[in-house]
């Protein structure tokens, strides 16, 4: 299926900094992403090839300054790979169709809900509102996403 994938025009439109995170695996400064306080209900996709990421519903506040989720919406989405740079045994967390840069995944998470914690940066999600997400051509996912309470 190629409904999903990295396009010269799409790394052309990133701003500098969603370059240098998506492209380059740079990580945005901890408490500056768009996303990180963000509570309203949809889905979060890859900036540059609009992959289905993570959900709000799957969404948690970690403190550790960037946005958490508990797992991906769609597993096949995201690759995990292992990252030695900067003295640290990590493990990546990489966008399968535009090979994004995402953040890192920890095993740090809340016990309750699978144990993990994906650290991700905003420059590398763009936020699709529930609203807006059937227009969007990403309906299949609503039943992820939470009501409003």
């Amino acid at each position: 299926m190629d409904k999903y994938r990295k396009t010269q025009e799409a790394i052309s439109s990133l701003t500098p900094e969603q370059y240098r995170v998506t492209q380059q695996n740079a990580t945005e400064r901890p408490g500056t992403g768009e996303y990180l306080d963000n509570k309203e209900p949809g889905i979060y996709v890859d900036i540059v090839s609009g992959e289905p990421l993570f959900a709000s519903s799957d969404k948690f506040d970690s403190g550790c300054g960037w946005p958490s989720f508990t797992k991906p919406i769609e597993p096949a989405n995201v690759n995990e790979l292992r990252d030695t740079s900067h003295g640290m045994i990590r493990t990546e967390v990489r966008s399968s169709h535009g090979d994004s840069h995402l953040g890192h995944v920890f095993e740090d998470g809340p016990e309750d809900r699978g144990g993990l914690r994906y650290c991700i940066n905003s420059a590398s999600l763009r936020f699709i509102h529930r609203d807006d997400m059937e227009a969007e051509g990403y309906g299949e996912y609503l039943d992820q996403v939470e009501d409003v309470r």
